[in-house]
């Protein structure tokens, strides 16, 4: 008779256990969909990975979980995509209003992007003059450009711009210069991208004010004067080649919601045996 009672035992101590497993997969659940509410997905998201957890054998309340946390991660993605379709639509007018401002070049034979420039140093405007050209393309990808002209090469490969108190920025050697001449005028040019320019375009963007002197380093150092319109220069295409950096990545971004949103859907689709 021991036998009977200890098995009646066991069975009662075994749905207690899962009773108490379910309790804490539905409290996990209530507080997931309470989480949801506030807007926290990743937080409901967390919440939900842990009724597997906590009731490992409740396949019910598991199934319920899995089926609540996609629910979640599509009201995620209308949501970032609504916010990203919004930050677009305020970037684009704002780019609209700035673009009249620069100067537009592309060569369609080669190159894949077009560049910006502000108008004071189109190549044009610019002819037998030692200066520090900025520029950006339409993916908000940032250069400078030091370009030489002199009876003289100094073969030059880096540049350094002093402001008045002795302070300077200076570039590293750039890896893309070459040189040529035009009619006895010797012209030298080396390209170098921001954040690898040795911190000169900051250093010019922030002493914009100042008087500053532009040094070509080579074999023999040339110095001159940074104008007004070259600093100025600096500080607007910056704020454009940040713009157009917001545009690019917030189009990538969208790219990126729509592919997890396309995913998640076919995997609904394949589950229910629904055609797409």
């Amino acid at each position: 008779m021991k036998h009977p009672l200890l098995l009646a035992c066991l069975c009662l101590a075994m749905a207690s256990c899962d009773n108490s497993e379910k309790t804490a997969a539905g409290r996990l659940i209530d507080t997931a969909s309470r989480q949801a509410l506030a807007g926290d997905y990743n937080g409901a998201k967390a919440t939900l990975d842990s009724v597997k957890l906590v009731a490992p054998k409740a396949y019910d309340l598991r199934h319920k979980a899995l089926t609540l946390k996609r629910e979640y991660t599509l009201l995620e993605l209308q949501r970032d995509q609504a916010y990203t379709d919004s930050v677009l639509h305020v970037s684009l007018a704002r780019l609209d209003s700035l673009r009249p401002g620069f100067a537009y070049e592309k060569d369609t034979a080669y190159q894949r992007t077009g560049r910006y420039l502000y108008p004071t140093q189109t190549v044009e405007r610019n002819l037998g003059r030692a200066f520090l050209r900025f520029q950006t393309d339409e993916e908000g990808r940032m250069s400078l450009t030091s370009i030489y002209c002199g009876a003289r090469h100094v073969h030059h490969a880096a540049v350094r711009v002093i402001a008045p108190d002795g302070t300077y920025a200076q570039t590293p050697p750039s890896p893309d210069s070459y040189e040529t001449s035009v009619q006895g005028t010797m012209i030298e040019q080396a390209d170098y991208r921001l954040g690898e320019d040795g911190n000169v375009a900051d250093f010019v963007r922030q002493n914009h004010d100042k008087d500053l002197k532009l040094q070509f380093l080579g074999d023999q150092n040339f110095t001159t004067r940074l104008s007004p319109d070259d600093r100025k220069a600096a500080v607007e295409v910056y704020r454009l080649s940040r713009l157009l950096t917001l545009i690019a990545d917030t189009r990538r971004q969208q790219e990126e919601l729509q592919t997890k949103r396309k995913f998640i859907e076919e995997a609904d689709r394949r589950q229910t045996g629904e055609k797409p």
